[in-house]
């Protein structure tokens, strides 16, 4: 059976505040753009710090803190906690009242990706060989310094493909920004499905949009980690490291 397709939908006039549904969607993109981003941001340097310190030793105390973060934000489902960070903290928290529901959004997959980013870096450092905290420590390195100037360094290094894959799902997850009114991508393919009744062609759209978006990142990502790639430096499948 044929489609009776018809892509001038997109020519349409929606009667808002966009002259044309094409003008629309690709607000919503810019929309979906800018909270994944934004949560890629904090889900970096959480997760970076959660991760650092879960791995610091002699300090039991912070690394149980790690570990609580971790198991807090990555067992609770990611539409659960946008609902959390939308009804529940403002309601506790009287400073969080009135806060746009663009930022609650980009803090609820901030930390939901930032628990996931802390595995990451987490073993990104363990796979690395003791010899290299060993080399800092001999050099008269502080553990700040060590991690700074040696450790991190190459973990960072190590853990660039699964960022990427946390990086391609930060920008697939920020759809469930529709469950509280933010008006990305997956918000517009619902409405103006709805007002066109041309569901077929609203959906693929908006589907190419998230997969050049993905691709995007892969490429981006796959450049970065051949730029920043060691010589010579192999880490095994089973998570050791070596030269």
């Amino acid at each position: 059976m044929g489609s009776n397709w018809d892509w001038q939908v997109f020519l349409q006039d929606p009667g808002g505040k966009h002259p044309t549904y094409f003008e629309w969607m690709m607000s919503a993109w810019g929309w979906t753009v800018s909270v994944a981003l934004l949560a890629l941001i904090v889900a970096l340097v959480l997760g970076s710090l959660v991760g650092i310190i879960r791995t610091l030793p002699d300090s039991p105390w912070l690394i149980r803190l790690g570990n609580a973060w971790v198991e807090l934000f990555r067992n609770i489902p990611l539409l659960v906690q946008i609902f959390l960070w939308y009804h529940v903290i403002p309601a506790m928290i009287p400073a969080m009242k009135g806060v746009p529901s663009f930022i609650l959004v980009v803090l609820a997959l901030g930390f939901f990706t930032s628990a996931r980013i802390a595995e990451q870096v987490r073993s990104g450092i363990q796979a690395l060989p003791k010899g290299q905290r060993y080399a800092g420590m001999a050099v008269g390195f502080t553990t700040a310094q060590y991690y700074r100037y040696v450790i991190l360094p190459m973990a960072y290094r190590i853990i660039i493909p699964p960022l990427t894959s946390e990086t391609m799902n930060i920008f697939k997850n920020s759809s469930v920004a529709f469950a509280v009114s933010v008006t990305e991508l997956t918000m517009f393919a619902m409405q103006a499905q709805e007002e066109t009744s041309r569901g077929i062609e609203v959906y693929l759209a908006v589907t190419a949009l998230y997969v050049i978006s993905a691709f995007a990142i892969n490429r981006l990502m796959a450049f970065v980690e051949k730029k920043s790639r060691v010589p010579g430096f192999i880490v095994s499948a089973s998570g050791g490291g070596g030269h």
